[in-house]
């Protein structure tokens, strides 16, 4: 892949704004779990290869089954994940995917069953943290880590 411009070298201000909604995510109540399969299902809807390598790799130094993350893109087709997971994959997807439907009202209803209002908030602005760093690693080829 050819090179391209890195936007963290080229505008760094614009990295420091996307590392406060980071923070403001590592701060919330959002169980780390639940923010890298968020991070690595939408990932893999994006194919962003630097995301899915760096968030696989946290991922397993917390502690989550390997399994859990080969099949991840199968989520729906497994018992391994549990009712909350499978409805914030579910979020993940539709919100990945807004341009399909959309977060439908189906999901939004399970969702609002399960959660509190502020950790629906919480896993729909890490959705949307996400995908952004998606589009930023996707458009400029960014350079896979070891």
């Amino acid at each position: 892949m050819e090179q391209r411009i890195q936007i963290d070298a080229t505008e760094p201000l614009a990295f420091k704004a996307m590392f406060g909604l980071e923070k403001y995510i590592q701060q919330s109540q959002l169980d780390k779990i639940h923010y890298e399969l968020i991070k690595i299902r939408a990932s893999q809807l994006n194919g962003c290869a630097f995301c899915i390598n760096m968030h696989t790799k946290d991922a397993l130094k917390m502690g989550v089954d390997p399994q859990r993350l080969f099949l991840l893109d199968a989520w729906w087709d497994t018992e391994l994940y549990t009712e909350e997971e499978q409805v914030i994959l579910k979020m993940t997807e539709e919100i990945t995917l807004v341009h399909q439907k959309g977060l439908t009202q189906e999901t939004y209803n399970r969702a609002i069953q399960l959660f509190d209002e502020h950790y629906f908030a919480q896993i729909v602005m890490a959705i949307v943290a996400i995908n952004a760093w998606n589009r930023i690693s996707v458009s400029t080829h960014k350079p896979l880590q070891d």
